[in-house]
């Protein structure tokens, strides 16, 4: 037996499968064998939702063989066969039958899971154009509802009311539709999820001609996406009849706009395709977009019945996890997509500073370099605005201030930056401000003790930021901030300093894991020259460090906050999703825990690409928690200004996040305890 922690379904997710088995034209008793057949598969694979092709169990493209009382009849006997296969499989099994009504012929999603039917859906929208003609077959299911149907001789909800809601799974209600239902302006779909379905079935046909995949799939993504929903789609394949048209067995999962699982099209070999949804994840992004429910027609949703069922999904079993988690979700892995959001995101943080100069009516910046990635960043951003504004860079005042723990290394980089961008450069030693203050108030080190405590540090941090406010007003600019998102929500900065004080601060909502690509994007490009391409790479190469304490050994930032590339994971699913740290700690065990699995961007150093156990994950989710909800909510409540960029979010008091100052992390750090 496994421990909870490690099922998929105690964090939320459902696994599902959408199949495609080889057919034979009108022969419903070969039909359904191949359909059990993929239904078993799909059970032993840990699936609780399958989803089969439109008519499938008769086939599709049969015409006038759809009236003939035979093959109804078969069609009738198949799903009774069907019904007790289900009884031996864990999943819910969505198929496809022409089914006779009140002395109508309908086009039928039929929902059996454990030998019952728990809905018959008919379809709505019947294309009647081209080369479809189903109206001459089938009748319209739009007005049906409260009704019922018999099925070899059971009883089950008929209409395209029905909803079916998972008594012991939050959030699981399923919906089903066909084929055109999803073509039309408003697909039944919709209302089906304003009313709280949260997974979308389409059975469907769909013949094959060039271009209709890519319309398809941008169907389905942008539908999902609407409804804040996962849709899952099986088209007709294998064995359907190609007198007049062919078929491609197009299958696809899609959750919230983006594809998880595709199938082959014209594929030699029956095609069940997996993913696992996120059903957490989609009832949080319901709870944020209050417009979604804004949509909802009270009066609507109310004509939907609710069919309760429990899935009775196992939590201890390791079933592993079909979806992929990106290690990195502030950074595509896809060059490409890299490419173009690097160069959205360096453009959202200069034309934010260009207004910002523009509205204050001020031509001179003061910015501190200290050759560490988040000023050389800011540096680069700055030079961007005012060549785009047409002001010299020497407006650019930009200041290296070393104090007692600098290295020759940051120190010859800032210079090096600051010289090839030719930017106004000065260098201010502040080690005498800061001896002085240290005497001043009486600290041991004056007198040459070696304590090394905060306010040792913040002794340095301080003279820094006061130094280049005083130098803002002499020469009448502004103080660029350089704090990044992830010091922000780790409160790892000083209150009241330049990673957390300034007049405007460009890297606010940018996380450590970008910056890192954006400036690898300004070096590869050369968008700054090539001179800057060398110092860019050997500061990205630069162990990351507050240099404040003098030694041998250089201070380690991540040693005490943690790997920036973990810890922005777990900022990432805490404050745009909500997940609990046992959640997030799951998914970073799936995106972390094997050193061998993918997700790096090819331009990570190999030494750079590190893995970790599920202790460390547990470790550094607790520091996570503790400094982010407990102590550090004062510092992001006085945050100056600075453009949202990332998807990711802004921890801005006026934007994505706002929280008291006082709160407690007790409820984070109890559910913490859950991760083994």
């Amino acid at each position: 037996m496994t421990h909870p922690f490690f099922s998929l379904h105690s964090h939320g997710f459902v696994r599902v499968a959408v199949g495609g088995p080889r057919t034979r034209v009108a022969d419903p008793a070969f039909n359904v064998a191949r359909t059990i057949e993929m239904a078993r598969e799909a059970d032993a694979r840990g699936a609780s939702i399958v989803l089969f092709p439109e008519l499938g169990i008769s086939s599709y493209a049969i015409d006038d063989l759809l009236h003939q009382d035979a093959l109804l009849a078969a069609v009738e006997a198949a799903l009774g066969e069907l019904l007790e296969a289900s009884r031996a499989l864990h999943p819910i099994l969505a198929v496809g039958a022409p089914l006779r009504w009140r002395s109508r012929l309908y086009n039928c999603a039929v929902l059996a899971r454990r030998g019952e039917i728990l809905a018959v859906t008919p379809k709505v929208y019947l294309p009647n154009y081209r080369e479809f003609y189903e109206k001459r077959h089938f009748a319209s299911g739009a007005s049906i509802a409260g009704e019922e149907i018999d099925i070899a001789g059971r009883l089950a909800p008929f209409g395209s009311d029905v909803l079916l809601e998972a008594r012991d799974f939050a959030g699981l209600v399923i919906h089903a539709e066909i084929c055109e239902d999803v073509w039309v302006p408003i697909p039944p779909s919709t209302r089906a999820a304003l009313a709280g379905a949260t997974v979308l079935l389409n059975l469907s046909a769909s013949d094959a001609i060039v271009g209709k995949s890519d319309y398809r799939a941008s169907l389905c993504a942008g539908h999902s996406a609407r409804c804040l929903s996962a849709y899952l789609y099986s088209a007709a394949g294998q064995g359907e009849s190609t007198t007049d048209l062919s078929w491609d067995g197009e299958a696809m999962i899609y959750e919230n706009g983006a594809r998880l699982a595709s199938a082959e099209r014209f594929a030699e070999t029956p095609q069940l395709i997996f993913a696992d949804l996120d059903i957490g994840r989609l009832e949080a992004e319901r709870m944020r977009q209050g417009s979604f429910g804004d949509c909802a027609d009270v009066e609507a949703a109310t004509r939907f019945r609710r069919v309760l069922f429990d899935l009775e999904a196992p939590r201890d079993k390791n079933l592993g996890l079909l979806r992929e988690v990106a290690r990195f979700p502030f950074v595509p892995d896809d060059e490409a997509r890299l490419a173009e959001l690097c160069f959205e995101a360096f453009n959202i943080q200069s034309h934010g500073l260009r207004q910002r100069l523009q509205a204050a009516k001020i031509d001179r910046i003061v910015i501190g370099v200290s050759g560490g990635l988040d000023s050389t960043h800011a540096l680069l951003v700055a030079v961007a605005a005012f060549d785009a504004l047409g002001l010299p860079r020497t407006n650019i005042l930009a200041y290296t201030l070393p104090a007692f723990a600098t290295t020759d290394r940051t120190k010859a980089n800032a210079w090096r930056l600051m010289r090839a961008l030719g930017v106004s450069a000065e260098e201010i030693d502040v080690g005498p401000a800061c001896r002085q203050m240290l005497d001043d108030i009486g600290h041991p080190a004056a007198r040459g003790e070696a304590l090394y405590d905060v306010t040792y540090e913040n002794v340095q941090a301080g003279a820094r930021t006061s130094l280049l406010f005083r130098l803002a007003n002499r020469h009448d600019a502004i103080v660029l901030g350089t704090g990044d998102l992830s010091e922000i929500a780790l409160g790892w900065c000083t209150y009241g300093v330049g990673d957390q004080m300034s007049h405007y601060n460009v890297n606010a909502s940018v996380p450590k894991t970008l910056i890192q690509h954006l400036i690898r994007w300004c070096a590869r490009d050369a968008h700054f020259g090539a001179a800057t391409a060398p110092v860019l790479r050997d500061i990205l190469d630069t162990e990351i460090s507050p240099e404040l304490v003098p030694g041998e050994t250089t201070q380690r930032t991540e040693d005490v906050v943690g790997p920036y590339a973990l810890q922005d994971f777990n900022l990432f699913y805490t404050t745009r999703y909500g997940f609990t740290p046992s959640k997030t700690a799951f998914l970073a065990f799936h995106a972390w825990s094997d050193a061998a699995a993918g997700h790096w961007p090819s331009d990570i150093p190999q030494d750079k690409r590190r893995a970790y156990d599920l202790d460390a994950i547990k470790h550094w989710l607790g520091v996570f928690a503790r400094r982010f909800f407990a102590t550090s909510q004062f510092k992001r409540s006085a945050l100056p200004n600075g453009p949202k960029v990332s998807s990711g979010g802004s921890l801005s008091p006026r934007g994505d996040w706002r929280a008291p100052s006082d709160a407690s992390a007790n409820a984070w750090l109890a559910d913490l305890e859950e991760i083994p």
